[in-house]
């Protein structure tokens, strides 16, 4: 019988999306003993990469736990905090802030969200306190605190979760080193051709400039805008996304760290675009993402320098993009994970979620040599509804807005909008209710904090909430928000429990 099992997987490109692929690949070879398959990545010292996705979602967790890292060790290595959320500020309107952050707010109800309830009792109990009391996680932000969830029966002590801040160039190197402990191998080289089979088009191999010719049966693109295989050789169409989310530049700048040290990353909008603030041990790392039609470079530098709360470390670095995706992301032979695959602005640090879950979903569906094409498609269905699901979150930010002070937010207050968000923004101002269309993407307590953070506040809510005794339901929701202060006020400072437990080794 023919062996058609995968024996060379190619990688193209490092960074951290080469490098996150290319990790638990080798852990699976690994494994697999004297089946094992040959991982090769290719990358050149003289691209560079994009180097900003350096705010994380929760799941980051269970991908590094699947690695088997060691967690403190993990942040140590990459100059790491911690992130509960996200606080927005000067979006909706100016002056005003809310906060995104990782959790519920409180346990179901009688089987309904805690927030419905909480739309029922501002409705009748006067100065009520705002739905974000009642968010574990966003009181913690608010004061600085942290200390991981503990284990046991649901309480505030466990009612969040969190993400990280680090370095994501040290996070490369770091995955880099543990890829190749497993047998993953680095060839250093410039790739100037592609060498397709004439009979099908799939990728036989790609050849370096120095002559070299690196042949393998999967290619994996990790080269970032460029596409060098996706765009490439297979020409897999893009599609643009622009006139829903006009920022199409970003300059970056290090930094000073200042105290404290926030357990969150910070979003500031600003009158062409926005602010990012993310807080590592050695440095901040901040970015001004722009449209380059309502503000030119120099001003948005100048804007990113005022905006900086420690001294700059280095001179603002230009970046451009176009906000889309690729059609198909697998095509062939060939799988595009990260930037390859697609871009979305960094507004809700999905970067490098994005580039977790295709490589968790080429997993999922890894193939054979036959590359069976309903593989292919249903990874391709799968991130198409991912990307899709993430665009219209980010586009509900600039969407829903009330600024009308800058041609940027007039032009987001009156653009079209696709119709599932248009849907999912009428069912909540209407009933109250979240409709969810990827069941592995944002879950409805992020959804809620956005509407109820941007100002959308719901004409009804579930009129199944009404049964509740209103000062029965008071009493519970007074409680629980002691509840939340009192074991807030027993955690460490963030600053405190890094310096404890994680500090950064030294360079």
């Amino acid at each position: 019988m023919t062996d058609s099992r995968i024996r060379k997987i190619v990688i193209v490109g490092g960074g951290t999306a080469g490098w996150m692929a290319a990790a638990p690949l080798a852990l699976r070879c690994a494994a697999a003993g004297e089946e094992r398959c040959e991982i090769v990545l290719v990358e050149s010292p003289d691209i560079g990469t994009i180097g900003v996705g350096e705010a994380t979602l929760p799941p980051i967790r269970a991908y590094n736990r699947t690695l088997g890292l060691d967690g403190a060790d993990f942040v140590k290595r990459t100059q790491g905090s911690f992130k509960l959320g996200i606080e927005f500020r000067d979006w909706g309107r100016v002056g005003h802030r809310f906060f995104h952050g990782f959790g519920d707010f409180g346990p179901a109800i009688e089987n309904r969200a805690p927030w419905q309830h909480w739309l029922r009792l501002q409705r009748i109990v006067d100065k009520l306190p705002g739905y974000e009391d009642w968010s574990t996680s966003t009181v913690m932000a608010r004061r600085n605190r942290f200390t991981p969830p503990v284990d046991g029966a649901p309480s505030a002590a466990n009612a969040y979760s969190f993400a990280y801040h680090f370095d994501a160039g040290l996070y490369a190197a770091y995955l880099r080193e543990y890829a190749m402990a497993r047998g993953a191998q680095r060839i250093e080289g410039l790739i100037v051709d592609v060498e397709l089979r004439p009979e099908d088009g799939f990728v036989v191999a790609v050849k370096l400039k120095d002559g070299r010719r690196i042949d393998g049966d999967l290619f994996i693109d990790c080269s970032g805008f460029r596409a060098l295989l996706i765009g490439g050789a297979m020409q897999s169409p893009f599609e643009d996304w622009t006139a829903l989310l006009p920022c199409n530049s970003a300059q970056a700048v290090p930094s000073e760290r200042v105290e404290p040290l926030t357990p969150y990353t910070m979003s500031t909008a600003k009158a062409a675009g926005w602010q990012w603030r993310i807080p590592l041990q050695h440095r901040t790392g901040n970015g001004h993402v722009y449209c380059s039609h309502f503000i030119g470079d120099d001003e948005a530098a100048a804007t990113l320098l005022a905006g900086l709360d420690g001294k700059a470390l280095d001179t603002p670095r230009q970046l451009r993009f176009t906000t889309g995706r690729r059609k198909a992301g697998w095509v062939k032979n060939v799988v595009a994970i990260g930037l390859a695959s697609g871009f979305l602005e960094p507004l809700e640090s999905t970067s490098i979620q994005l580039i977790m879950d295709g490589v968790g979903r080429l997993i999922q569906f890894f193939p054979d040599k036959q590359f069976k094409p309903h593989l292919a498609a249903e990874f391709n269905r799968r991130m198409a509804l991912q990307y899709e699901s993430i665009r219209d979150f980010i586009v509900l930010h600039y969407k829903l807005t009330e600024r009308r002070d800058a041609e940027l937010w007039r032009y987001c207050a009156a653009m079209p909008i696709p119709d599932s968000l248009a849907h999912q923004i009428e069912l909540f101002r209407s009933a109250g209710r979240v409709a969810i269309f990827d069941p592995d993407g944002f879950a409805e307590p992020s959804w809620v904090s956005l509407f109820l953070g941007l100002g959308l506040l719901p004409e009804s809510y579930d009129p199944f909430v009404d049964h509740i005794d209103p000062q029965a339901l008071l009493q519970h929701f007074v409680r629980l928000r002691h509840a939340i202060n009192q074991t807030v006020d027993g955690m460490p400072g963030h600053s405190d429990y890094i310096a404890r437990h994680v500090k950064a080794l030294p360079t």
